[in-house]
This record gives C-alpha cells, sequence and structure tokens, in this order.
C-alpha cells in the first residue's frame, strides 16, 4: 500500500529539522519541505515561503482529502503556515484548479519572504508559472553573495532579480538584471526596494541574444534573411566582473535559440565575451538529462576555444532540501574564475 503523502510529508519535515534551525539562524525561512521526487512521492512538491505554505502536484491532481491531510500535518508541525493548492498537472505546467474561500485569498496575496537576511517578494498565483523565487538556486545566491562585494554584477535571464539583489545587498556597487519579461523585472524592482539597493540594481528589458552583442561590443543588426528584426534596446558595450547565466532550458526568438541540451555554447560563448579579465562566470544548466561532467568539459572546450581559458571551476550542490538519491540533481551550477 503507498505511503500516504502526510506521513511522507512528517517524514520529511524530520529529515529536515537540522537544516530548518541552521536556515532559521541565518535569516531564511523560505525552503522545500517535501522534494517528492526523491522523497516518495513523484511530481509533488511543497515549498515554505515565510509563512506560506505552497503545495504543486504535476503528474496528477490531489483529491481534496489529501490537500486537507497535508494542511493538518503542517498546522501540527508549523502552526501559522498558510497552505496553499496549485494542481500543474495539465498541458504547460499552468496551474489548473479552481480555489474559494481563504485558499483562494491567500493564493493572491503578496508575501514577503527571506533568504540569507535578503527580502523578496512572493505571490502562490500569478500570470506566470511559478512564485517568483526558485528555491534550488539558495546555496547558489549564498556562493554569489560571497563573492559579490566590490564587484560589478551582470544577471542574465534575471527573471524577478534575485541573484541580482542578493548580490546588491552583499557589497555589489552596480548591478543589471537583463530579462526579456517586464513583469518579471517589475518584481525585481520591488525586491531591490525592498531591500533598499534599488540606487545599485538596473533592470533592462532585452532579449538576451541582442543584450549580450552590444555588451561584448558587437554589432546587432536589425535584419535577419530580409526580415526586420524586433526593436531591441541599444546599450554601450561593457564588462562586469561576475556574470550569472541561468537560462531557460529552451526558447525560440528571431534573435537566436536558446537549447541547453544541444547547443550550450550558443550562449556560453557571448557571455565569456562580458567577463572582465580575472572576473567570474556562473553558469547554470537545469535538464536533468545533461550529463554534469560532459557538461564541465563542453563549458570548458568552449572557454578555451574563445580565448578565456576557466582557471578554476568550482561545482555548486542544491541544498539538503533537494535531495538526490544519485548525487546527480537536475540543477548543475558551476562557478568559473576566468
Amino acid at each position: 500500500m503507498p505511503t500516504s503523502l502526510p506521513t511522507l510529508v512528517d517524514a520529511a519535515l524530520g529529515r529536515r529539522a537540522a537544516l530548518v534551525a541552521r536556515l532559521l539562524a541565518g535569516g531564511t525561512d523560505c525552503y522545500r519541505i517535501l522534494h517528492g521526487t526523491q522523497e516518495g512521492a513523484p511530481g509533488v512538491t511543497l515549498d515554505r515561503y515565510g509563512d506560506l505554505a505552497l503545495l504543486q502536484s504535476f503528474r496528477g491532481t490531489l483529491d481534496d482529502a489529501a490537500v486537507a491531510a497535508v494542511g493538518d500535518c503542517l498546522a501540527a508541525a508549523h502552526p501559522g503556515l498558510t497552505l496553499v493548492y496549485n494542481d500543474r498537472s495539465g498541458r504547460g505546467s499552468r496551474v489548473g484548479n479552481r480555489l474559494d474561500g481563504p485558499m483562494a485569498a491567500a493564493a493572491a496575496a503578496d508575501r514577503v519572504t527571506r533568504e540569507h537576511g535578503v527580502a523578496y517578494r512572493i505571490r502562490a498565483r500569478h500570470r506566470g508559472h511559478d512564485p517568483w523565487l526558485f528555491l534550488d538556486l539558495r546555496t547558489t545566491r549564498a556562493a554569489i553573495m560571497a563573492d559579490a562585494p566590490g564587484r560589478s554584477v551582470l544577471n542574465l535571464c534575471a527573471y524577478t532579480g534575485g541573484v541580482g539583489v542578493a548580490a546588491a545587498v552583499a557589497g555589489a556597487p552596480r548591478v543589471l538584471n537583463v530579462d526579456f519579461a517586464a513583469s518579471a523585472l517589475a518584481v525585481g524592482r520591488i525586491n531591490a526596494a525592498l531591500n533598499d539597493v534599488a540606487d545599485r540594481c538596473r533592470t533592462l528589458q532585452s532579449d538576451l541574444f541582442p543584450a549580450l552583442r552590444q555588451l561584448a561590443g558587437e554589432r546587432q543588426p536589425t535584419m535577419n534573411r530580409g526580415r526586420r528584426l524586433p526593436p531591441f534596446p541599444r546599450i554601450p558595450s561593457e564588462r562586469f566582473d561576475l556574470v550569472v547565466l541561468d537560462p531557460p532550458p529552451l526558447a525560440r526568438s528571431r534573435f537566436g535559440v536558446v537549447d541547453l541540451a544541444r547547443d550550450y555554447q550558443s550562449v556560453l560563448k557571448p557571455a565569456l565575451a562580458v567577463v572582465a579579465e580575472g572576473g567570474l562566470l556562473y553558469c547554470a544548466n537545469n535538464l536533468a538529462r545533461v550529463d554534469e561532467r560532459e557538461w564541465h568539459a563542453l563549458v570548458r572546450r568552449c572557454a578555451d576555444k574563445h580565448g578565456r581559458p576557466v582557471r578554476r571551476l568550482d561545482v555548486i550542490r542544491p541544498g539538503e532540501d533537494f535531495p538526490s538519491s544519485d548525487g546527480r540533481p537536475p540543477l548543475k551550477v558551476a562557478r568559473l574564475e576566468l
């Protein structure tokens, strides 16, 4: 007989007790409570963001009784958490279930959560898919905060600017968050204001490719194969001491294609070109099917080919709340010293 979801949640809470104590002591109140793929509930996640607990299912719909039982389990372990359930098992991973009453109000409410003492705006439901902060990047944001003091930072595919804001809080004098989504960058500006670093954080709404080409000092054409390209902001060339590259697995635009499985070089090459001499590049690949060692070898070959050899490569793993039975988590992050 399958183990019930509340039993799995209770066991996961027990395994995380020491970690949660350390996180809370260090100014972090957001983490994964249940990583279902590795903890007995494939396709189910349960995350905490401050006083919000977000239960999500990706392979099938949880019935009302299961959701209520998870709520009871959380109420016993962490009184004061508000539970919201998002069924994302439909096409495109968009939220499919309707809510009413208190849970509907909780899902639509803006809240603030904290990580390493940095405040972030989150919301359980909005027009996008995720609540504006990816928790598996927590250890990466911590590493970037350690490197950030005194360094200029370019945060590519910035989403809501979490990495950039964390870097500014840690002492980066200048941060540029680049993303094509105006709505995500708007949340990033709220995050900067929440932490009193708005004067050090700029946003640039742009497709990744024209932004990188111009920062690298290359000309961005306005025509491609006889067709006019969409408008893009004109910016001067610039180098940054610390560059963060966290692209989506697959994205297509008139300017280029992001494909982390088959052509990581297409985004890595221009990113290498905007790192200052002696600078740092954090690059990520979140495709589970990509082998980490092969990806590291590709990264090194690409850097060598373009005259930016990697002097040192450090691996950053997700935290203990994202367990991996084979030691090969989907999210792979490499810190490169160039």
